[in-house]
C-alpha cells in the first residue's frame, strides 16, 4: 500500500527501474496450401499445407530455422508489428492475421526474458512465389500422431527435418490440451510448438467459420476446395456431405477449368469476397 495523494504525485515518484524488464516479440505462424504435381496427368496434384520459415544468419541459433517474427517497438502497437514483420519478409499487405497465443516460458530466449505473442496468418500461396525475401522458405508439413505424441515433418524440397511434441489433456470439458516438445534439432526457441498450437486451432476454426477461404485463390474448384479441407483436417471427407456443408458459401461462375488431361471442371467463388 502506498501514501500518494494524487496520481499526479504517483507519477512523479515512479522509478521504472524498480522492476527488472523483459522484452516482447512476436513470431508469425505462415500457412498455406500448396499442390504437388501428379506424374500422372489423370490425377489431380496433391495438396500439401505449407508454412513459412526463416533461415537464422545471427546467434542465438544460427543457421537454424525459425518462423518470422521480431521484436515489437517501444513505440508500436502490438498487432502492427506482425504486419511490418511480413510486409518485411513477404512485400505483401492485406494478409489474414490473427492472435493466437503468448509464449512466456523463462528459458524460451537464451539473450533475455522474452514474452513472445505469437500470430497466424493464412495465404494463398500463389500470392508470394515472388516476393519471399532470400532466406525465407516454404516447407510442406506432414502430420501423424501416435500414443498422444505429435510427428511433424518439414520439407522444401532441400531441407527436411521433423519434431516430436507431446500431447496431456490439461481439461476434459474444454478438450485443451499441455503441449511439451520432446524432440527438436531444427527449429529455433519454442517455435515447434506455436507451429503446432496455430495448426490445431485452424483445424478447429475451418469446422465453424471461413477462414480457410484467406488460403483459396480467387477461383477453384470444388474439389481442390475439399481437398483443402482434408489436407488441414488430415482426413478424407465424404463428397456428398462436404458438398451439402459448402454449398452455402461457394458461388459457381462462368469460369472452367480445362488442360492437363481432365475434363473441363466448373470454377467456384468465395461468396462473400
Amino acid at each position: 500500500m502506498n501514501n500518494f495523494k494524487s496520481e499526479e504525485e504517483f507519477l512523479q515518484a515512479y522509478n521504472p527501474g524498480d522492476f527488472k524488464t523483459l522484452s516482447v516479440t512476436t513470431d508469425i505462424l505462415v500457412l498455406s496450401v500448396s499442390s504437388e504435381e501428379s506424374t500422372n496427368y489423370r490425377k489431380t496434384d496433391k495438396k500439401n499445407m505449407s508454412v513459412l520459415l526463416v533461415k537464422r544468419d545471427n546467434y542465438p541459433f544460427k543457421d537454424k530455422w525459425c518462423l518470422p517474427g521480431g521484436f515489437v517497438g517501444y513505440d508500436e502497437n502490438l498487432d502492427d508489428a506482425p504486419k511490418r514483420i511480413l510486409k518485411n519478409e513477404t512485400n505483401l499487405d492485406n494478409i489474414y492475421l490473427e492472435q493466437l497465443y503468448t509464449f512466456g516460458d523463462t528459458s524460451r530466449d537464451p539473450r533475455m526474458r522474452v514474452i513472445s505473442t505469437s500470430y497466424m496468418a493464412l495465404i494463398d500461396k500463389a500470392r508470394l512465389e515472388n516476393n519471399l525475401s532470400d532466406n525465407a522458405s516454404w516447407f510442406d508439413i506432414n502430420i501423424s500422431e501416435e500414443n498422444n505424441i505429435v510427428h511433424i515433418y518439414l520439407d522444401n524440397g532441400v531441407t527436411n527435418f521433423s519434431f516430436e511434441i507431446e500431447k496431456k489433456l490439461r481439461d476434459k470439458t474444454t478438450d485443451r490440451y499441455d503441449f511439451k516438445v520432446v524432440k527438436n534439432d531444427n527449429l529455433a526457441f519454442d517455435h515447434a510448438l506455436v507451429i503446432l498450437s496455430g495448426i490445431e486451432r485452424l483445424r478447429n476454426k475451418i469446422e465453424y467459420t471461413d477462414v480457410v477461404f484467406n488460403m483459396m485463390p480467387e477461383y477453384f474448384t470444388l474439389g481442390e476446395l475439399q481437398q483443402v479441407y482434408e489436407v488441414i483436417l488430415n482426413k478424407k471427407l465424404l463428397d456428398p456431405a462436404f458438398r451439402r456443408i459448402i454449398e452455402p458459401k461457394v458461388e459457381k461462375t462462368d469460369k472452367m477449368r480445362t488442360g492437363g488431361g481432365h475434363r473441363p471442371s466448373a470454377l467456384f467463388k468465395y461468396k462473400n469476397k
